[in-house]
Parts: structure tokens; sequence; C-alpha cells
């Protein structure tokens, strides 16, 4: 059986498929609760999923967590980027003293039944844009240990230490040892 993704971003499909090769994406119209849990958010898109297509699937969810902001966004940040972009925040967080921030990836796994959630996460601090990207924030966070953004760094060097990077291996991880 195939495991399909639930993404339109063939961005993080192409990130996706260097940890599962086999992956195949699939573009599934579901609606999006507002909630400060990711894992939340996740289950009900799943749900919602397996009434549109029978199969394996799973769905991710990037959430950035701003130290100066007691967390917010958290996993509102698509909207907050909607709303005032990576230049808006930048220039919010960088008022402040404090630049720490943390971001998370979250993949909830759904065999058709049962929902299992894998989750990874890197600390850094948000900068000023640097760097082009695919991604929302990446020009503005800077991993820890690191002088460049994820918007700096050759697709190879983030995808080594990435958040996404860290919840695919868990999944890989999961399905090796139960299918």
């Amino acid at each position: 059986m195939t495991l399909h993704f639930i993404t339109g971003n063939k961005h993080k499909l192409e990130e996706a498929q260097m940890i599962l090769p086999h992956i195949e994406s699939i573009e599934l119209d579901l609606p999006e609760i507002q909630s400060l849990d990711p894992q939340e958010i996740i289950a009900e898109k799943l749900k919602a999923a397996t009434k549109e297509h029978k199969g394996e699937f799973f769905i991710e969810d990037v959430s950035l967590y701003i130290e100066c902001m007691n967390g917010f966004p958290g996993p509102l940040i698509k909207w907050l980027l909607e709303a005032i972009k990576k230049e808006g925040i930048a220039n919010l967080v960088l008022k402040y003293e404090n630049h720490n921030a943390t971001v998370k990836a979250v993949i909830g796994y759904s065999n058709g039944n049962d929902i299992h959630f894998f989750t990874g996460e890197i600390q850094g601090k948000i900068v000023a844009p640097r760097g082009n990207s695919n991604f929302g924030f990446d020009p503005i966070f800077q991993p820890n240990d690191h002088n460049q953004t994820f918007a700096e760094m050759e697709i190879s060097e983030k995808n080594a230490i990435s958040h996404r990077n860290i919840a695919l291996k868990k999944l890989k991880d999961f399905l090796e040892k139960h299918l």
C-alpha cells in the first residue's frame, strides 16, 4: 500500500522524499481548525482525510514558538506570516532582548484507524531576514550553533538538522518496526 503525504507543497514533499523516497503526495482540501495544539489540528485533518480517501496518510504541521511572545504564534504561524510577513515578525521580535525561538514539526500518521504522532524540534533565534527560501520563516530563523538562517543553508545542510527531518526519521523508524 502506498503511503501518502497530504500536502500541496512540492518543497515539503521533496524534503520528505529524502527520508521516505517512496511516498506520494495527495492533495485534499481539508478543513483546518484553529488551535494552539498542533496534534489537535492534525488529528482533525486526518479524520477528515479518511472520509475522503482510503489508505495510509501523514500530515505535517509546523509551529514557531517565540519566547518573548510567550510561545506565540505556535501553530498559528501560517496566519501571522500571511498578515505581517517574515519582515513584520522579525521587526516585532527584534524589539525585545530575547530573540529565542523553537521550531517544531509534528507529523500525524494514520493507517485509517489509529493516529500516531512524531515530533521534531530545533532551537534557534529570530534574526533580520537573510537568504531566499520556499518556506515562510526560514529567512528569519537561525538555528543555535549555526551562523546561517535556514534560508541561507544548502538544502542538504538544512535537512540534516531540521525539525522536519527529525520528525520524518521518527516516522520512518516507526513504519520500519510496525509494517
